[in-house]
């Protein structure tokens, strides 16, 4: 079986995890955990989030993390702390605290965009050009997420076409990468296989990203299948913190820590220290006063 030699793992924890707790941590905090995660040796570090404290009360203040960010000294490794911009006011308010990489979403199931952001797919696409014109005149990077590729809570089984067709303007538009959500994680290795095969007919393997939720217990077993074809980017989130608001049981991302066990188990290079990322997954749980969600940690942490 062919893997990749390495894989960039793409660490989304003080975003889509945190803004999904019910506990809201204030700025320092976030700076200590992204700072921790650095540390760990990963690399790119969604950081934040600039939309209305009105809807997402938990990114309020990424500005201030920005900012706090950019007083640290120099790493040695080349690191990247992105932010999500729905819009052009969010992307405005990224510039001016100085990001260089942006994330833009959209669904992939008509009845999920509606419920979560109020407009069609065709609408929020729409949206998102102006946004990737005033992106690329600030030489700003923008990555691309598309939610629900294997289920929608509303709707059920998602179209691997609708996926597609989704993927394809996101491309067109000028992202440099898709990341593939399966948002309430209801994908198994059979799901995950058809929907890669189909993407991977028109779409580069460099050009995809998995982002897998752990709601039945199937991201790793996914995230294999999605290895095996030759992805090499993946999403996770430290301690497995997140979840879904439009999505009744749907657990976090899979957890950073569990996803670094099994690609050393395979012989991937990920750069990142097991160790120093368990530290850092325990300090942020026991601020949220929840449980560890990674299995890992909870085996070598047995007082997380």
């Amino acid at each position: 079986m062919s893997y990749p030699s390495n894989v960039r793992i793409v660490e989304v924890g003080p975003r889509d995890g945190l803004q999904n707790e019910k506990i809201i941590v204030d700025v320092n905090t976030k700076v200590e955990l992204i700072t921790q995660l650095r540390e760990a040796g990963l690399t790119y570090i969604e950081a934040g989030s600039f939309v209305s404290p009105k809807w997402v009360p938990q990114m309020a203040g990424s500005h201030e993390v920005f900012a706090a960010l950019s007083m640290q000294p120099p790493s040695n490794l080349d690191i990247t702390y992105a932010a999500l911009t729905p819009n052009m006011q969010g992307l405005d308010r990224a510039i001016a605290s100085g990001v260089k990489e942006v994330a833009v979403f959209a669904a992939a199931s008509e009845t999920f965009s509606q419920k979560n952001i109020n407009c069609s797919i065709d609408e929020s696409l729409a949206r998102f050009l102006p946004v990737m014109a005033k992106a690329k005149s600030e030489n700003i990077s923008v990555r691309g997420y598309v939610s629900c590729v294997l289920g929608c809570p509303y709707e059920g089984p998602v179209s691997v076409a609708q996926v597609d067709e989704v993927a394809q303007q996101l491309l067109h538009m000028g992202c440099y990468e898709i990341s593939l959500g399966d948002t309430i994680g209801v994908g198994t290795p059979a799901s995950t296989s058809a929907l890669l095969d189909k993407l991977l007919a028109s779409i580069p393997t460099d050009k995809l990203a998995m982002h897998m939720h752990d709601t039945y217990g199937q991201a790793l077993a996914n995230i294999l299948i999605a290895l095996q074809m030759g992805i090499s980017v993946i999403d996770s989130s430290i301690a497995g913190l997140g979840g879904c608001p439009y999505a009744n049981g749907a657990s976090g991302n899979v957890a950073t820590e569990d996803l670094v066990y099994m690609l050393t188990g395979l012989g991937i290079d990920h750069g990142v220290d097991l160790d120093k990322l368990l530290i850092a997954g325990n300090n942020i749980v026991a601020k949220l006063n929840r449980a560890n969600g990674s299995k890992v940690a909870c085996a070598l942490s047995p007082e997380a």
